[in-house]
């Protein structure tokens, strides 16, 4: 099992690959400037894009994600980046900061599976999905938030607005548990 971070320069980026890593995947961190072709040579299982600055600070751009075959799970920026490559929008939130959030799942789905109603998260609302593209629907939602996590209508491509990996979230390492087993299929 092979899951690569895409290293967007966030303060938790190396917690996302040790958590991956305590779960027994191989995985690396990798530069948000790594070419297409390069991640295609690699036979990956998944790619999880982390977090990092502002989008409009990032200049990063995620279009080559619409290409490739693997599961995904977008967090924080990463899931702005991926609402954006598929044509939905972001915008500076109302609620800025760090700050523990109450998280409504409105959908059950295999990430979240078995988690329930409600969780709280370690989540920035700096940024936020204000649009979710047309291929996407909504799996998660907040007071602060409307789209906390989307995921593509047949893809399994994936984005919250928290921080599972943080030790402050709920269920944050069964999400990427679940992620791993959503690979494994």
């Amino acid at each position: 099992m092979r899951i690569y971070v895409v290293n967007n320069y966030g303060q938790y980026n190396h917690l996302i690959y040790r958590t991956l890593r305590d779960l027994g995947v191989e995985t690396r961190l990798i530069s948000n400037e790594t070419l297409p072709e390069n991640l295609e040579k690699i036979e990956l299982d998944g790619l999880v894009i982390g977090g990092g600055p502002s989008v409009d600070r990032s200049g990063y751009s995620m279009e080559y994600i619409r290409n490739l075959d693997i599961p995904i799970l977008g967090i924080c920026l990463g899931h702005q980046l991926i609402s954006m490559a598929f044509g939905g929008e972001v915008r500076r939130g109302e609620k800025g900061g760090f700050a523990e959030v109450e998280i409504r799942i409105v959908e059950e789905n295999d990430l979240f599976h078995g988690f329930g109603e409600r969780i709280r998260v370690w989540a920035s609302h700096a940024d936020e999905v204000s649009f979710m593209p047309e291929d996407f629907k909504l799996l998660a939602t907040s007071d602060i938030c409307e789209v906390e996590a989307m995921k593509h209508v047949t893809k399994p491509i994936y984005g919250v607005q928290w921080h599972p990996e943080v030790a402050h979230t709920e269920k944050g390492e069964e999400t990427y548990r679940n992620f791993v087993l959503i690979c494994k299929k």
